[in-house]
């Protein structure tokens, strides 16, 4: 009986554990990039607990930077997800990749109201409502004192070294605004840039210059970005010119600045494995750009990182998650909250 009973004991083992380790038994892994600004952070550790608890996924984040990884993608099909790829500089090669079917676009738009641009405090939209666009304001370069030069207007640029720091500049020599009255004003750094918003912002003061969205100053401050009041005037003025050094952007057309080309991009291997209901979750998860915004203060203000922050979002903005996924997926998600 002893041997019998072990005989079935041993028998039963082994058939469990032959289940277990069944390729159709295990759970699918993926990896999702996690780029290194929040916005991007906190989407990645959203879509990590979406699809761990709401589709079964075992998940791992993976740290990278925007053209690395495209490029290892696009090359050796890893990471499987890129929440929040902003492709303008290669959109072309993003393009090439998904007409061959290496990589998929699922979201052409991640968040709304994101982008580069001229912005002004709100105690200036609302002292000059009549001032609704660059080209407006161009005019009036009194109404933004220069702090050294108090008979010129000051547009606050970006810090050396930033790529925006060249197109800032050649769209001031595009608008001629030297001699419309105006100066650059170089922030000296990322800090310095943010410190000339708040000090402005705090004290109801005029302020214009460069900044992009989503981000915690836009949120914090409700700065309001400037129509241009032009159109874009063409890629081959832009990379050809506006986005390259002085030397080499001889004429500078005017034009509205680069729509930006932000998506979200998965692989093809992804796609084969993902059902109808999680590849229709990448297509609707587009996040409102004022809750995006008010993500980055909280993010900013409580020190949190993207995975503190996804708890925050999905505990406080169910009104919006919650459109994004079949209701059975939405009571997995908040079971695990």
């Amino acid at each position: 009986m002893k041997k019998i009973l072990t005989f079935l004991i041993g028998g039963a083992c082994l058939i469990g554990a032959w289940f277990f380790f069944q390729p159709g038994a295990e759970k699918k892994s993926v990896k999702i990039a996690n780029m290194n600004w929040a916005s991007a952070g906190l989407m990645a550790n959203i879509d990590k607990i979406v699809l761990e608890k709401g589709f079964g996924f075992n998940v791992e984040l993976i740290q990278a930077d925007t053209v690395p990884a495209f490029t290892s993608m696009n090359e050796k099909g890893s990471p499987d997800i890129v929440p929040e790829l902003w492709a303008n500089s290669f959109i072309t090669p993003l393009n090439k990749a998904i007409k061959e079917g290496r990589l998929h676009r699922l979201n052409k738009g991640p968040i709304t109201g994101l982008g580069e641009g001229w912005w002004v405090t709100p105690a200036f939209r609302k002292k000059h409502p009549e001032i609704k666009t660059v080209m407006d304001l161009l005019k009036r370069p009194d109404l933004f004192p220069h702090p050294e030069d108090k008979s010129k207007g000051g547009f606050v640029t970006c810090p050396a070294g930033w790529a925006c720091q060249l197109s800032n500049a050649n769209l001031f020599r595009a608008f001629e605004m030297e001699k419309k009255g105006w100066k650059l004003i170089d922030p000296g750094s990322a800090a310095g840039l943010d410190g000339t918003i708040a000090k402005a912002a705090e004290r109801n003061q005029n302020w214009v210059g460069y900044y992009w969205a989503p981000t915690a100053m836009i949120g914090k401050y409700n700065l309001v970005k400037l129509d241009w009041g032009i159109p874009f005037a063409g890629k081959e003025n832009w990379d050809g010119c506006i986005a390259k050094p002085e030397k080499d952007c001889a004429n500078p057309k005017p034009t509205a600045w680069i729509t930006p080309a932000v998506n979200t991009v998965v692989t093809d291997k992804f796609m084969k494995n993902a059902d109808k209901n999680l590849i229709t979750y990448f297509e609707k998860r587009t996040y409102p750009g004022k809750v995006m915004n008010g993500m980055l203060v909280y993010m900013t203000e409580n020190q949190a990182d993207g995975s503190d922050a996804a708890i925050e979002f999905l505990k406080k903005h169910e009104n919006v998650w919650t459109n994004w996924l079949p209701a059975e997926t939405v009571s997995k998600i908040k079971k695990s909250l």
